[in-house]
């Protein structure tokens, strides 16, 4: 990963939740020092609107953002593939550092059932940072 920037992926079902919030946190967090991206083996026709919600809470905007197949090009160029749930939906690719994060699943939940999920996502967005580009990362 020297001389680049890392790349990092977040893969869900439905892309329209945990890995979307994964990616919006971790751009936040990283600013242009990783590049972050998120597809789901599954996707769904719109965002979750309160994961939406609980994002612009926090400041963040994912009006940008739509749910997305995953493609293997972003597989292929990542440096490291986050899993959020899709078990074996979710493509395995040789050769990619893989870590699963047993999450909740936000769908069908309402904003206040969802904003303990982001926080988890934040702590674990923050640690993977910290992995990334070093302790002080995250105090950026």
């Amino acid at each position: 990963m020297t001389g680049r920037r890392p790349v990092v992926l977040f893969l869900c079902v439905h892309n329209a939740g945990r890995s979307l919030a994964a990616k919006v946190l971790l751009e936040h967090h990283a600013g242009d020092r990783i590049e972050v991206r998120s597809a789901g083996s599954e996707p769904a026709e719109e965002l979750n609107p309160a994961v939406v919600a609980a994002l612009a809470e926090r400041g963040l905007d994912a009006a940008g953002e739509s749910p997305k197949l995953l493609a293997g090009a972003d597989a292929a160029e990542a440096d490291v593939v986050v899993t959020m749930g899709c078990g074996d939906s979710c493509p395995y690719y040789p050769g990619k550092r893989y870590i699963d994060w047993e999450l909740t699943d936000p769908a069908g939940k309402d904003v206040a059932e969802v904003r303990p999920i982001i926080d988890e996502i934040d702590r674990r967005v923050r640690r993977l940072l910290a992995e990334l580009l070093g302790p002080a990362a995250e105090r950026r």
